[in-house]
């Protein structure tokens, strides 16, 4: 007897797929898009199509971080790797998912939890929850995920357009209200302003969504997915990672274990 794994989403014969209840071949493809899949795969239910709307915003918002660290990772294992595609999307993945998209799991939780029994009908007890949660976090000497960005020190362009779309969509919910209250006040505590960064807002849009927060992370590298390939089909038509290894090496210092 064979072993069994059985799955919810979806079964395969030799004669049709089916996923999520449909025939994969006639029901989905050129019908549904890859945005709204991946959401249903998750969720175990169709997204609105403001729903759809919202979350793709997400995705491509989230696509960026053009030259940073994690592409120019991918481009130099695009050069040393053995199977060179797949290991500079894993190089990659793993540095975006580590550090830049985290910040999207993380905010996404900060609030999530900052939330749990809390009541707040209208703007003012949004901004003194924010007040409380800022406080707490000074006080513990911990950062606020989501709030700063290393390169838009003024505003992040992503923000407004985010909140925008979920206002325009009738999806602006407690999280991003929590969120956005946080950059109104944080300045009472911190002493300076602080922009809310992207990352961080595609968080509280997500958990809007209904979304589970611990899955938030993976919405993110799906998105960062887009970019490495991008990033790995530049490589090849204008190809930069050796210098940047030659660059790296020859500056750095080389110190005793």
């Amino acid at each position: 007897m064979s072993p069994e794994f059985p799955t919810s989403l979806g079964t395969s014969t030799a004669d049709e797929i089916r996923l999520l209840g449909q025939d994969l071949t006639a029901d989905l493809m050129g019908k549904v898009g890859f945005g709204e899949l991946a959401f249903w795969l998750v969720a175990l239910r169709r997204p609105t199509p403001s729903e759809t709307r919202v979350f793709e915003a997400v995705l491509v918002a989230l696509a960026d971080h053009g030259f940073t660290p994690t592409a120019i990772a991918a481009r130099l294992t695009y050069l040393s790797a053995p199977d060179a595609l797949q290991g500079a999307l894993a190089a990659g993945l793993l540095g975006g998912g580590s550090r830049f998209l985290g910040v999207t799991e993380d905010c996404a939780m900060f609030l999530h939890e900052a939330l749990q029994g809390h009541v707040t009908p209208d703007d003012a007890g949004w901004d003194a929850l924010a007040l409380e949660l800022v406080r707490q976090s000074r006080a513990n000497g911990t950062y606020i995920p989501g709030l700063g960005h290393p390169v838009h020190k003024v505003e992040d362009p992503r923000t407004p357009v985010l909140i925008r779309i979920a206002r325009e969509e009738g999806l602006e919910g407690p999280h991003l209200k929590l969120f956005q209250a946080i950059g109104r006040v944080h300045e009472q505590v911190l002493g300076r302003k602080l922009p809310l960064n992207g990352a961080g807002v595609c968080g509280a849009a997500l958990a809007d969504l209904g979304l589970p927060v611990e899955m938030l992370r993976g919405f993110a590298l799906l998105a960062r997915a887009a970019g490495l390939l991008g990033q790995l089909a530049e490589e090849r038509r204008r190809p930069i990672g050796m210098d940047a290894y030659l660059t790296v090496d020859r500056n750095a210092v080389y110190v005793e274990p």
